[in-house]
């Protein structure tokens, strides 16, 4: 299915400290913290992406805030329209990422039907059935 459905959509650093053999690591990756829909046309959709980029705040810097505080932040506007943000606040820094995107093609989960007890017998005995091929692009 097609759509012509504009997003605001918000990318957080997430960060996670581990110790392994008495090395701290810190390992960071992006993950989607949000996703907007934006009524109206791209340039609505691009305000908000602003907006978003000038006054959100992740989920990090948010559990450690007193009332009335605000983070320091530098945001960067690059040239394909994304915005990438640096907020610090006392000891603690991150990034987030704000674009504005349109929705081109969603699709529903599908679910096949549950198996019988013949064919669970059946895998058990023969093992699990071959992987489907992965996708390759089209000549």
């Amino acid at each position: 299915m097609t759509t012509d459905q504009w997003y605001v959509l918000v990318e957080e650093d997430t960060r996670t400290t581990r110790h392994a053999d008495g090395a701290e690591l810190r390992l960071h990756r992006w993950t989607l913290a949000a996703h907007h829909p934006v009524d109206g046309p791209r340039e609505h959709a691009l305000a908000t992406a602003e907006d978003a980029a000038l006054h959100y705040v992740p989920a990090l810097l948010a559990r450690h805030a007193r009332p009335g505080e605000s983070p320091a932040r530098q945001a960067f506007l690059t040239p394909d329209g994304t915005w990438l943000v640096r907020l610090r606040q006392r000891h603690r820094e991150c990034h987030i990422r704000v674009t504005a995107a349109r929705l081109v093609h969603t699709r529903e989960e599908t679910q096949a039907p549950p198996k019988t007890l013949k064919e669970k017998l059946r895998q058990a005995l023969d093992g699990p059935e071959p992987t489907a091929t992965p996708w390759t692009p089209k000549a």
